[in-house]
């Protein structure tokens, strides 16, 4: 029986090809990338073949009631808090086919690797796909890990909506994947999660891997602004309640208060619905999602106070009514010290070029490092492109992070 050898296996790269070619036939966009919204007919389909190429890596699979898959992989002690690998297969909704999917897959392939080499290792490993994290179809994004960590109630998962009014718990009950297992992360030791950069870092500096320390801090918030329906022709100026013009003002604002805080600073509206939307209308409704992030806390939370001081001032200004809807926030998050230290360690002896990072963008991680001591590591995508049909990485400057994460896992399991 072997327990592994640090650094004396690596993966097999062209299988964990073969696993994300396979992955872009289920839910393909329109221009090479990937279509695949949490708790549809194409997402179903992703986790039906996830779950069986799991069951055929001899792997016990259970089913949360949010629909998070966990596939564990015993070990020597199955007493033992287990080892936890994962990220999501959900997409947007002209992603590419590496963002999230690479750090599941990635995963997979570390359990095939030690099965084709017969290591059995001293604690158990599992592998979870986190659901909806992205929040596109449901809002906030991480739901899925959300609920894991009691970020978010059960109940109110249940309850969210998408914008055809379509309820999250009748969705995941429709693709099959509404069940009853109660992973609890006193069940697990440590999480590593394995994500593309979705930055420019990596790629630009010629390195293979980069080790999160933290995130930057984020402020998102859904507001809807109430106006008044009415003729654009007979309805004079004073009069009028246009529900599009507050959007508008605090888009501008916001838009404003990024460049204040620049370099660092970004924000952002990705989403903007109006009522009824129809020529010769002025608009009764509208909805908008926003986020404001920033490295530093404190000027993240400056950035929040600077728009939230401007709301009441566009609801005047626009003669509207703007309520917060939703409010969330996330990237207040310090990785673990000592696992961070066991992937530069891990990368120091296999030779991989690497670097400290924060990571810009959201990741289930940050939910889950509230609960159990957690690290991320960035592998590179060209040009830093993600969400976006155009992400692309290859296999040669992938393998290397990936392998990272086989003996940093394989490591922390003999413990």
């Amino acid at each position: 029986m072997d327990t592994g050898r640090a650094n004396s296996i690596e993966i097999d790269i062209e299988r964990l090809w073969r696993d994300l070619d396979a992955s872009a036939l289920i839910g393909p966009g329109r221009a090479g990338g990937l279509r695949r919204l949490a708790l549809t007919d194409e997402d179903k389909a992703m986790r039906d073949v996830f779950v069986a190429w799991c069951e055929s890596a001899g792997c016990q699979v259970r089913v949360d009631a949010v629909g998070n898959i966990f596939a564990r992989r015993g070990g020597l002690d199955d007493t033992l808090p287990a080892i936890l690998i994962g990220s999501h297969l959900d997409t947007q909704i002209a992603g590419g086919r590496y963002d999230g999917i690479l750090g599941v897959l990635a995963g997979l392939e570390i359990i095939r690797t030690l099965n084709d080499h017969g290591v059995v290792t001293r604690r158990p490993i599992e592998l979870v796909t986190w659901t909806n994290e992205e929040g596109v179809r449901f809002q906030p994004p991480m739901m899925g890990s959300g609920a894991f960590t009691g970020a978010h109630d059960v109940a109110w998962v249940h309850a969210q909506l998408d914008d055809d009014r379509k309820i999250f718990a009748e969705e995941l009950s429709r693709i099959g994947y509404l069940r009853s297992a109660q992973p609890l992360p006193e069940h697990y030791d440590s999480y590593f999660e394995l994500h593309i950069e979705q930055g420019e870092t990596l790629d630009a500096e010629g390195l293979h891997v980069g080790i999160v320390t933290g995130g930057f801090r984020t402020f998102g918030t859904e507001l809807r602004v109430t106006g008044e329906n009415a003729h654009s022709g007979p309805t004079p100026m004073r009069r009028r309640s246009n529900a599009l013009v507050g959007a508008s003002l605090l888009i501008a604002r916001l838009n404003d208060i990024g460049w204040t805080f620049e370099p660092e600073g970004r924000t952002t509206c990705s989403r903007l619905l109006i009522e009824p939307n129809r020529y010769g209308i002025i608009p009764h409704s509208a909805k908008l999602t926003v986020d404001m992030r920033h490295p530093d806390d404190e000027k993240a939370r400056e950035m929040y106070q600077e728009f939230l001081d401007f709301v009441p001032l566009a609801a005047r200004k626009a003669n509207v009514g703007i309520e917060i809807a939703k409010e969330w926030s996330f990237g207040d998050v310090v990785f673990d010290s000592r696992l961070i230290n066991l992937v530069r360690s891990v990368a120091a002896d296999l030779g991989v070029s690497h670097r400290h990072l924060l990571s810009a963008a959201s990741h289930d991680a940050y939910n889950v490092a509230k609960v159990i001591p957690t690290v991320m590591i960035f592998t590179p995508c060209r040009e830093g492109i993600s969400h976006n049909e155009k992400e692309h990485i290859e296999p040669s400057y992938t393998a290397p992070g990936v392998n990272v994460l086989l003996n940093a896992v394989l490591r922390r399991a003999n413990a």
